[in-house]
């Protein structure tokens, strides 16, 4: 079972102040002893809240490198995009952030091209910022047909294109994500959420470990690192 600390807020301000306060440590910790930082993070959720706080820390951003940890297959400019989400905030700060996505319409030769996008960065990531939906995805680790190939696949790929089965109502769309290789090898990984719901399936993923019939249970499983999860009411 990973070793997981939760730091529970009364809301979600309290939240967003507690966790951009990890990251903002993480990401000065890695500037200080390598010159840089990586950082993968959701572009949508709670974690956006979190993220509009953590860009009024005075960091030095352009050492840094933002990509997301799973996004849609759509145009940069649709509401779906994670990336685009991601820039509005951080592009203004300075950071680099680098897209996974496209519109693509050939979903697997999204993620080839994704996974060559991201060999040129300097591996592994500072931090993953792992979600969990209310199915158990995590990043755009989907139940699905790609699934085994998401936690399976070679460890020198980064990332890949997946189909969700059944889709999302809220984004019908296939996904580009890190794989469950690329999530494990962070040098740090936490996740903030919110709501009963989501925590009651947190909570059974983990205990059921590597026998979770969900994506976030099945990634967490192996995971070697302490993971700090932040969590207040819906």
């Amino acid at each position: 079972m990973i070793e997981a600390e939760w730091w529970d807020a009364e809301n979600s301000a309290e939240l967003a102040a507690s966790a951009a306060g990890d990251v903002q440590f993480i990401i000065e910790s890695a500037i200080d002893a390598r010159g840089q930082a990586l950082i993968a993070v959701p572009g949508v959720g709670v974690a956006l809240t979190v993220l509009q706080q953590l860009a009024k820390a005075k960091l030095d951003w352009k050492r840094v490198t933002i990509v997301p940890s799973g996004d849609c297959l759509v145009a940069v400019d649709s509401p779906l995009s994670g990336a685009a989400a991601l820039a509005r905030i951080f592009l203004p700060k300075g950071a680099r952030v680098l897209p996974i996505g496209s519109d693509n319409a050939d979903y697997k030769a999204a993620g080839r091209a994704a996974d060559a996008r991201l060999e040129d960065l300097q591996w592994p990531p500072d931090l993953v910022w792992l979600d969990v939906g209310e199915n158990g995805e995590t990043a755009g680790i989907f139940r699905g047909p790609d699934l085994d190939e998401a936690l399976n696949g070679p460890k020198a790929r980064r990332a890949i294109g997946v189909m969700p089965d059944p889709l999302p109502n809220d984004a019908p769309v296939a996904r580009v994500t890190l794989t469950r290789a690329a999530i494990t090898s962070a040098r740090t990984l936490i996740m903030a959420l919110d709501g009963d719901n989501a925590k009651a399936v947190l909570e059974k993923a983990i205990e059921d470990g590597p026998l979770s019939d969900t994506p976030i249970g099945r990634v967490l499983a192996e995971v070697t690192v302490p993971v700090d999860i932040h969590w207040c009411p819906a």
